[in-house]
Formats: C-alpha cells, structure tokens, sequence
C-alpha cells in the first residue's frame, strides 16, 4: 500500500502529497509502523475506558466531534449562505491577525521589563478573564430543557452541556452550558445536529465576541495556551451566529454552519487549506462536508490574504526570525552576491592568537569565521576552511594553546573527546563572558586547522542571488562562503547568512528595487506554499 501510494504521488506534481516524494521509503515506512501502532493502543485505551475507570479523562475517542455523521444533503439555495460565511470569515480571520499583532507587540514591551511584569500581567489577564467567564452568564435568561434530550437537564457537577447556573430546576442557562464546559464539549454542543433551539442568538453573538477577544488576549501570556483550539471554538460561535441569522435562507443545520464557521475562521486566520479540511473531515467523520469546507476555505483565504499575512508568518515576523520563503523574489535575479554581501569580514589565520579570537568573539555575535593560511604556511593567501564559534569557545574553555605561532607536528584533536563539540540543548551554549584567562594566556595562539570545516559550501561572487538561495535554502545551510572572482584579491569576501536574504536587509541596501520591483500574483503563489 505504501509503496503504491509513493509512486503514484511522485508522478503528479500538484497533488496535495507530493511532499511525500522527499520523503525516503525507509521514513515512510516508519511513520506508517507508527502511525498504526498508536492506532491499535489508543483503541485498546479507549475499550478499557469504556469501564468508567477513566473518569473524565475516557471520554471520547477517534473521532472527536463524531456530531453530523448523518446524511447531509445541501442544494444550490445554500451556495450564498455559505459564500457570504465564507467571506465574513475571511474578514474577521485577517482583524484577528491584526489585533493579535498589535497586543504581541504591547505584551513583548511588558516582557521585557522583566519577569515581575510578566507574572503581572498573566494575572492581570486571568483575573479579567474569570471577571467575563463568570459575569457575563448573569446577562443570559434561563431556558426551559428541551424535552428530547437524552442527558440531564440541568447538569449538576463537573460535566454535562445544561448548566444551571442561578436558574430554577428544570431551566438552564445556555451561555453558561458555553463558558462552562470543557472546549471539546463547546465545540460538540456547537456543531450538534438539532439543536436550533438549544441557543440564543444574543447568547451566541455575546460568546463569540468574548471567545474572539479573549482568544487574543490569553496568547503570548507567560501560561499554556494555544491558536488553533481557540479559533475552532470562535469559529464554531461564528458559523452558529451566521446560521441564527441567515439561517432561514438555508436548508443547513446550524450545527453544519459552526463546522464550516470554525473551517472559515481557520482559513482567514492560518490560511491552510488542505490541513484544515483534513482536521474537520477527521473531527466530524462526514466526507460528504468536503465539497462545502472546500469553498469555505478557498473564500476565507482568498479573502484574508488581500489585507495581510498569515498568523504563523506574523509571529515569525514578530519574534525577528529571519524565515525564507519557499520561492525567490523577483528581484533577486537582478542581483548578484556580491550586492548583498555586508562587512567588514572577520577573519582567523590558521594559527591563530587567543588574545584576537577573545576580542572578535566579544565584539560579534557571528557564528562562523573564515580561517586563512597566509606565508610562512602556504604560498599564498588561500582559504583553508570554516571554524564555528561553537568551536572556538570549547579550544578556549579547554586551554589547549601553544607559546609559539608554528605549526605542531602533534594532532590537538586527541585533546578532546567527541561529547566536547557536541552540539548543545536550548540555553547550553558556552558564552565568551564566562570564561576567565590569563595576560599570559591572551598572548599565546591556538592552532585552528584540526577543529576547521575544509570543505564548507562557497559561491562566486558574480553568482546570481536568486540561485545562492535555492542553493542555502534547498541544502538547509547556515553559511555560505563567496569567493573572489580574481585570484588577485583576498581569498575570501564574504559570507552570507539567512539574513542577507531577508527583503528587508536587500531593500534596504538598494533602495530602487522598491521601483523596480516585479508585482507578482499572491493568490498563485501561496495556493501551494501553504498547502499544509
């Protein structure tokens, strides 16, 4: 199976699993060794939970929101309800990335105050949102429970979809069966089948308006939280208000307009659309939503991207990571490398003095170095290599230095065991600051040559922009070493990092290219970068 699935999708270069043609058979066959075995576990978990041992924890299963598996029949009469869903969900996914950005910026000035403001403002949020959660159900009427339900009405405990909440017995408070329950069982009760009548329609839009809102403000808090949940739910609350609304117009369930609300919200605010479509197929157990969360998606996303980027673009943008794009601007074929290329270069001789190394490493924050060997050791200048600041800092923690600038017959390498260079976790990096030498020491010189790189990736100069970033993005590289075009010359000009390819670092050192620049057509371009 696994193998037929490979070969069929390699062939068709616009299928949505062509990205499985990187893959090698040996992963593929992995991930489905795995893949099926935490299938057969987890439905051996879900049998033994079926026993009430579980308690709360052994509810649910595969499918999650297993709540429309009935057969959906839609006509043409439901096109504009669902387009007009489409487009709204488009303009409200692209204010939820505005209005996140700016209070990620407003959050990040707090931050880095220091770790006081930070727990501050964690508290000052959560003391609002508990305000809201438990002051709003007081706006709500209680309703009489529906007769037709097979669970209890009202719920006393922990769960159960009617809460009472300061109504009489009998009556429940439909705002408060939102806000109190789990997200899973909100979202459930949303995209219920038949249950037009179970909610209010200021009940619903006062749920999405606090869901929306409070969904921006609880992220980039110093606690656990997340997007994608958030948005289904806001979405869920979105597609019922439009259903309340529009919903004479229709022949659809409210509970199928939460499902392609929660598919529209998605689309506008994280832009995926195969994801998407895959996560609600799988949620709902229907294929037959396909077709409408298709056109849904399609719409939300061709909508948004006309007012900004994607959510995960902007964060990206937000915490300065220089992330390349998939494709080449236009304008970087009018380039070449040495357009771009930013100095001055620091460099290392082969032998090289420790007193230097320090002054260099304390005065960049570059993670790479070229190491030249100029006469007595070669004829010539010639380059011999790249050495790593990682590096660096281990030769000068360990102290292995010699007194004289020659070269010794004896391999240093054997000084140090391979754990040595290992590459470390997040926040184990040795840093200059913490290591302490002598006068004596910063006098004495360290032989690089057993700890260099002799074969890193290197360009010509006259190499066009575009082509270098094929080749860093495609190799995944981290340096890129540009060579002189003339012997005459130094035999090393440059490096470029991840940031000589941002546009921003590119436009801003030739301006005229913003006059230049080609427009090219967005909607064809990120149809397939953000497949996924």
């Amino acid at each position: 199976m696994v193998p037929f699935v490979y070969d069929v999708f390699c062939k068709i270069p616009l299928a949505p699993f062509y990205f499985l043609c990187r893959w090698r058979s040996a992963l593929l066959w992995r991930a489905f060794f795995t893949t099926a075995m935490v299938a057969v576990v987890l439905r051996a978990l879900i049998d033994f939970c079926k026993s009430d041992k579980c308690g709360l924890f052994g509810k649910g299963g595969l499918i999650m929101f297993d709540v429309t598996s009935g057969y959906i029949t839609y006509h043409l009469v439901d096109l504009p309800p669902v387009i007009i869903l489409g487009v709204l969900g488009g303009i409200l996914g692209s204010l939820y990335n505005f209005f996140l950005d700016k209070v990620l910026r407003l959050y990040n000035f707090i931050n880095e105050k220091g770790k006081k403001y930070k727990l501050l403002l964690a508290a000052v949020v959560t003391i609002c949102t508990s305000c809201c959660l438990f002051g709003l159900p007081w706006i709500a009427s209680c309703k009489p429970c529906p007769s037709d339900t097979e669970e209890a009405c009202p719920s006393i405990g922990r769960s159960g979809n009617f809460k009472k909440y300061q109504c009489a017995m009998n009556e429940y408070n439909d705002l408060a069966s939102l806000f109190f329950n789990t997200n899973d069982d909100t979202i459930r009760n949303l995209y219920s089948a038949g249950t037009d009548d179970e909610f209010h329609i200021s009940s619903i839009l006062i749920f999405f308006g606090a869901s929306y809102f409070l969904g921006i403000f609880s992220y980039g808090l110093a606690l656990p939280s997340g997007l994608f949940v958030p948005v289904i739910l806001t979405g869920a609350a979105y597609g019922r208000l439009v259903g309340l609304l529009i919903g004479s117009q229709s022949t659809l369930d409210h509970g199928l307009f939460a499902v392609l609300g929660s598919a529209a919200l998605l689309g506008g605010s994280m832009r995926m659309t195969v994801s998407v479509c895959v996560v609600i197929l799988e949620l709902t157990n229907n294929l037959l939503m396909l077709p409408l969360v298709m056109l849904v998606l399609l719409i939300s996303k061709t909508v948004a991207d006309a007012f900004n980027a994607n959510v995960y673009d902007l964060l990206v943008k937000l915490k300065g990571f220089p992330y390349l794009e998939g494709y080449v601007e236009p304008y970087m074929r009018q380039l070449s490398v040495s357009d771009v290329v930013a100095g001055p270069l620091q460099m290392f001789s082969g032998i090289e003095k420790v007193g230097h190394i320090v002054h260099v490493l304390q005065t960049t924050g570059h993670n790479g170095f070229p190491v030249v060997d100029e006469p007595p050791f070669s004829d010539s200048p010639v380059l011999y290599g790249l050495v790593l600041r990682a590096h660096l800092l281990v030769l000068l923690r360990k102290k292995d230095f010699i007194h004289n600038r020659t070269a010794s017959g004896l391999d240093a390498s054997k000084h140090f065991l391979p754990d040595d260079f290992a590459k470390r976790g997040s926040g184990k990096h040795d840093r200059i600051e913490e290591i302490e030498l002598s006068a004596g020491e910063m006098e004495m010189f360290v032989d690089l040559h057993p700890f260099t790189n002799t074969s890193p990736y290197t360009v010509v100069e006259t190499m066009s922009l575009a082509k270098a970033h094929v080749l860093f993005r495609e190799v995944g590289l981290r340096h890129l070493l540009v060579l002189p075009k003339s012997s005459k010359r130094a035999p090393v000009v440059g490096i470029l990092t991840r940031h000589d390819f941002m546009p921003e670092h590119i436009l801003g050192l030739h301006p005229f290219l913003f006059k230049t620049r080609w427009k090219k057509v967005r909607f064809g371009k990120s149809a397939f970068t953000n497949l996924l």
